[in-house]
């Protein structure tokens, strides 16, 4: 498996989970400060790693391609 699908599949991952976190906090399924805080803690380590994870992902997609030499020396 291709290194990039690996990232994106995880990537995916990694949104549907905050989005679940998310609706959970904001429909009521919260019932103390500490279950709450615990969560959004949660929500903000995967954003943290999904942006991380993209920026690899650009990073990779700018590096790729053809280098050309314009310093030609005669």
């Amino acid at each position: 498996m291709q290194l990039e699908t690996v990232l994106n599949k995880l990537i995916r991952f990694i949104r549907e989970r905050t989005e679940a976190l998310s609706i959970n906090v904001t429909s009521g399924g919260v019932d103390s400060m500490e279950k709450y805080q615990y969560i959004i803690g949660q929500i903000n380590a995967l954003e943290a790693t999904r942006q991380e994870l993209s920026n690899l992902l650009n990073d990779k997609e700018h590096n790729e391609g053809t280098v050309i030499d314009i310093n030609t020396k005669q």
